[in-house]
């Protein structure tokens, strides 16, 4: 199979050098992905298009099309058979097994270009292949002008290419052709969508959390992070760093006038992630923070808050009702995890001020001990995303069982969409599929006297969990480890 991919609209119509770079990108990107998925793969490309052949492999090529769906800066995926040419009547055939059911009541058109002396004409094999199809289907017709359906097809001195169904692209910007930027995260619906239109845009993305207080906050954002920089952004290094913020929260409610509470934290964020923004050559900090979502996000109060910053702060939801934004997370994938997100609420104001003034929550500032922001900054941890799930947050070690009871339940906690690719399959054992961001909300309804043995591909994602879970109590949970 070949891919014909187009790059996004807005790349084509940029100048020579920059379209010429972001092509380059473009092609990196689409690269270093498949090749992951097989060594045989080829991308190639010119001005305007990047071509990918792809070896003939049981379920490669379904694997291939849903990688490059989720690349920014594509237009469109053109799936094109390629084939040796041996007669018209050959072609004709072909061409009745890839359109036969899609013109199926439907008008149509053939078109052909042909490179080369073949010896018959194009209009001779557009002829051909629409009578055999006439035939060999039930089409409304033949329309020249405005067809339904078109069925394209190229011939290449000996050889013929057939284009098969067309895939809608990402858009926006190839990843990496843009700046770096610094993505404030929380887990929730708001900052992972904002991380993923960053993504689109073509910014590379470092991720930054602070913790407000609790393990399981930061466990379930790390998972949420791993999953949108895996789908969406996996061709670039990304750092996820976790500042501890439970100091600076203390010292703000000790400290500062309880109306300024939102404002203030919001800015002592701002001033940390400008700090750490600089020393990884990030020129932009982007949040979730939607207007007049809440009291601190008014934009009297935003003001007050971007003040903090030496950096562009960027807002890519300013303007979304949360309609729209939980609509973009369940496309993405991100919803079920801000669903189920542990949260924090710790620093809520009984009146907050939403039209702080900046002089104020300056003064209230003086007030607090600016080593305490330093500290936190200096004692942040920073890990690569990529290996985010390698990393365990507890110290419970659990047992790994390779050959499970005929008893014992096998819990798959990978995400849907894992499972539905690689399904799980024993022929003695009961399988459920929770995913892991439900199972804190699900274990309490399992039967104790039954033993559960966690499951994912690699192990990490199943570890991790069944380590809280021992950690909780509960003593019926091992992992199942093939």
């Amino acid at each position: 199979m070949k891919l014909l991919i187009r790059p996004a609209p807005e790349v084509a119509i940029k100048s020579k050098p920059v379209r010429r770079q972001q092509m380059r990108h473009l092609r990196q990107n689409i690269r270093k992905i498949l090749a992951r998925l097989d060594a045989g793969i080829r991308v190639e490309g010119s001005w305007d298009r990047v071509d990918v052949e792809v070896p003939q492999a049981p379920g490669l090529p379904g694997m291939v099309i849903d990688e490059v769906l989720r690349i920014p800066g594509i237009s469109t995926i053109q799936e094109i058979g390629v084939f040796p040419f041996v007669s018209m009547d050959d072609v004709a055939e072909k061409a009745v097994e890839a359109f036969a059911e899609r013109i199926r009541g439907k008008t149509f058109a053939v078109r052909v270009r042909r490179h080369g002396d073949q010896g018959f004409r194009s209009i001779d094999l557009e002829r051909e292949v629409g009578g055999v199809l006439m035939q060999a289907s039930s089409p409304a017709g033949v329309n020249l002008k405005s067809p339904d359906v078109e069925v394209r097809i190229e011939v290449r001195d000996d050889s013929f290419h057939i284009a098969h169904r067309k895939h809608r692209g990402l858009g926006g910007y190839p990843l990496g052709s843009v700046e770096t930027v610094m993505t404030l995260v929380s887990g929730g619906y708001d900052s992972s969508v904002a991380a993923y239109l960053m993504m689109r845009r073509g910014l590379r993305n470092h991720f930054l959390f602070f913790n407000l207080g609790g393990t399981a906050h930061e466990v379930g954002v790390r998972q949420v992070v791993h999953y949108i920089w895996s789908r969406y952004g996996s061709s670039h290094g990304a750092k996820f760093i976790s500042v501890p913020f439970d100091g600076v929260i203390s010292e703000i409610m000790r400290t500062v006038n309880h109306r300024h509470w939102g404002v203030v934290l919001k800015r002592q964020m701002l001033k940390a992630a400008s700090a750490i923004a600089q020393q990884n050559n990030a020129v932009g900090l982007v949040t979730g923070d939607a207007v007049a979502q809440v009291s601190s996000q008014t934009l009297t109060n935003l003001n007050v808050v971007d003040r903090a910053s030496e950096e562009v702060v960027l807002r890519p939801l300013v303007s979304m009702d949360k309609e729209s934004i939980i609509r973009i997370a369940r496309e993405i994938g991100t919803e079920p995890y801000a669903r189920t997100m542990p949260e924090y609420c710790g620093v809520i104001s009984q009146k907050p001020a939403t039209r702080a003034r900046l002089h104020r929550v300056e003064a209230d500032e003086t007030l607090m001990d600016a080593s305490v922001l330093l500290q936190a900054i200096e004692d942040r941890e920073d890990t690569p995303v990529a290996k985010l799930l390698e990393t365990t947050t507890t110290p419970e070690d659990v047992e790994l069982v390779r050959t499970p009871e005929v008893d014992d339940v096998i819990i798959d906690v990978r995400h849907p969409s894992e499972g539905e690719q690689s399904p799980l399959t024993l022929p003695s054992n009961r399988i459920i599929q929770i995913p892991f961001y439900e199972l804190n909300q699900q274990i309490e309804g399992l039967s104790a006297q039954t033993q559960y043995l966690l499951y994912c591909d690699r192990g990490t994602m199943s570890r991790m969990h069944a380590g809280h879970l021992k950690a909780e109590g509960h003593t019926n949970i091992k992992v199942y480890a093939p």
